[in-house]
């Protein structure tokens, strides 16, 4: 009898397939191309290829390798030029105007005529960020123009945005895949349809798009970019990644050297990869590299303020849970280490703001006193609360429950797919929930915004209900100082006054954690996890 072939196989070998019929059409031999392709799998899979609608870390880093905007971050977090090859801010900080370079071209196309391609002109970012705002496109970004006023080309090479009100963490929202510039011809062309044929500047060019099951891109020959010996980027000859939703399934693939990169950390293989200090094991340093860095994501418990569950409301219940478990444990045992317990503030190490003196201790005997309190108060004997998470969350919150049930807390766990645990915290309809809150852009006014009254969820991102007019004025004050050392200090105090009220567990502070083979240089890291494979080069094992 005949053994079926799994899934990862099929997967394997269809995109081999691809990649060897994707070769055979060029000049050159496939068997001297074929270690230049970089394959890696994305197990939450994508959901589009529009920049527009790119919210999400994986849907980032496919059109990362697609698209470009204005400006750019290097991998220390500095902006750079990007198409805008310098830029002015009026002395007022309304005006910005960026000078864009002349030779960036579209990837080819057949509606751009004879030569297939054409120039980048500032015409073409007055339409990406019209449709980026239009009301009937409805996209998720459309919140990053929220201060602007207006915004028009002056000419081919001049672009210029006016905004509201001044706000000197703007032109960090600019590196946001959201403000990408796309060809006004093909969006057109193909309308709801661009998000599966993507035309872009970036260093890779779209070849081809199985749902489910492989993605493959190729080197764009007319990209702009070059190294610092002037040899022009990117260095790979194409990009294919597969779609295994199982981690265990990604990580035997990733062993074997069926795939390059793997960009996660699962229970499911951690401890076999990883010592319980966070190091990469004797057996896999022959064969893997490992590198780790800050990562801008606070992972934290979030209380909806307005439940009228009374453990909720309960500022001591509250208080209780942030200090009644131990991070430092819980990252040992857990995290193996990988990241740093969140005894500060809701603002991760690395951005301006951050407090490490705000936060909570593990104090368990403070935390029973709590509970014994708001029982004598409350009039209930037994308090009781529901957590909801997703199911790649639930070790750390059944730590969590183990731990404060010894100082006389009940907490129910309940586990729901991602999508509806995120429709649920929206819209009110959980008590207690886990989630996590990663930078969009490089100024903490990024974090304290999910405390602003005026962001209330499901319109906004404060998923608490929290209002407090001193935060409020607080925030609204930080946009008129250009300081950052001042305004770093309006943070710290926001911050602290949400950790005063206890509307949040802070969990810890993740980091970016990356495994490539030995055969792979030049991936690097960064602090907001974005896949750039500008610079990646691959050798013959």
């Amino acid at each position: 009898m005949v053994k079926p072939i799994s899934r990862q196989i099929i997967i394997y070998l269809s995109i081999s397939c691809t990649i060897l019929l994707l070769f055979s059409c060029s000049d050159t031999p496939t068997k001297n191309k074929d270690h230049l392709v970089f394959r890696y799998n994305e197990y939450n899979n994508i959901n589009t290829l529009d920049p527009t609608f790119s919210r999400t870390r994986q849907d980032n880093s496919v059109c990362n390798q697609l698209f470009n905007g204005l400006v750019q971050l290097d991998s220390d977090l500095n902006i750079l030029p990007c198409i805008a090859k310098s830029w002015d801010i009026s002395d007022d900080g309304i005006f910005y105007t960026f000078s864009l370079r002349n030779d960036v071209y579209f990837h080819k196309h057949k509606l751009f005529g004879q030569d297939s391609t054409r120039t980048v002109i500032a015409e073409d970012f007055e339409y990406s960020l019209n449709r980026l705002r239009d009301k009937k496109i409805a996209a998720p970004g459309s919140w990053v123009l929220n201060k602007v006023k207006d915004f028009k080309a002056l000419n081919d090479t001049i672009f210029q945005i006016e905004l509201k009100q001044p706000f000197p963490a703007f032109i960090g929202l600019l590196t946001m895949k959201y403000c990408s510039v796309v060809p006004h011809e093909v969006v057109e062309y193909y309308g709801t349809e661009f998000r599966s044929h993507p035309i872009g500047t970036g260093p890779f060019l779209f070849k081809r798009w199985e749902e489910n099951i492989k993605l493959v891109f190729r080197k764009n020959e007319q990209y702009f970019e070059k190294d610092e010996n002037g040899q022009q980027l990117p260095y790979l000859e194409a990009v294919a990644l597969t779609f295994l939703p199982d981690k265990q399934s990604e990580f035997l693939q990733f062993i074997q050297g069926n795939l390059d990169f793997l960009n996660s950390l699962d229970p499911s293989y951690k401890d076999e990869l990883l010592t319980a200090n966070g190091r990469l094991r004797d057996s896999y340093s022959k064969s893997v590299n490992m590198i780790r860095g800050p990562y801008l994501n606070t992972e934290y418990l979030g209380f909806y303020l307005d439940s009228k569950t009374p453990e909720v409301q309960s500022e001591l219940i509250r208080k209780a849970i942030n200090y009644g478990f131990d991070r430092k444990k819980m990252m040992i045992y857990l995290r193996n280490g990988i990241g740093n317990p969140a005894n500060g503030g809701f603002i991760p190490i690395g951005l301006a703001g951050h407090n490490k003196s705000i936060g909570f201790s593990y104090q368990p005997k403070k935390a029973r006193k709590l509970i014994e309190q708001f029982k004598n108060e409350s009039g209930i004997t037994n308090p009781e609360i529901t957590l909801t998470t997703t199911s790649e969350y639930l070790n750390i919150c059944e730590f969590i429950q183990r731990e404060l049930e010894k100082t006389g807390l009940v907490i129910n766990v309940d586990v729901m797919p991602e999508a509806t645990l995120r429709s649920a915290r929206s819209n009110g309809k959980v008590d207690m929930f886990r989630s996590s809150w990663i930078a969009d852009y490089l100024d903490a006014e990024n974090y304290l915004s999910i405390f602003y009254s005026k962001n209330f969820a499901p319109d906004g991102s404060n998923y608490f209900h929290f209002k407090n007019e001193i935060v409020d004025s607080l925030y609204n004050k930080a946009f008129t100082i250009s300081d950052i050392e001042k305004r770093k200090q309006l943070y710290k105090t926001i911050d602290s006054l949400a950790m005063e009220n206890a509307i949040m567990v802070p969990l810890y502070y993740d980091e970016v954690i990356r495994f490539t083979r030995k055969n792979v240089k030049g991936l690097g890291i960064n602090p907001v996890n974005m896949l750039d494979l500008r610079y990646v080069k691959k050798w013959k094992n």
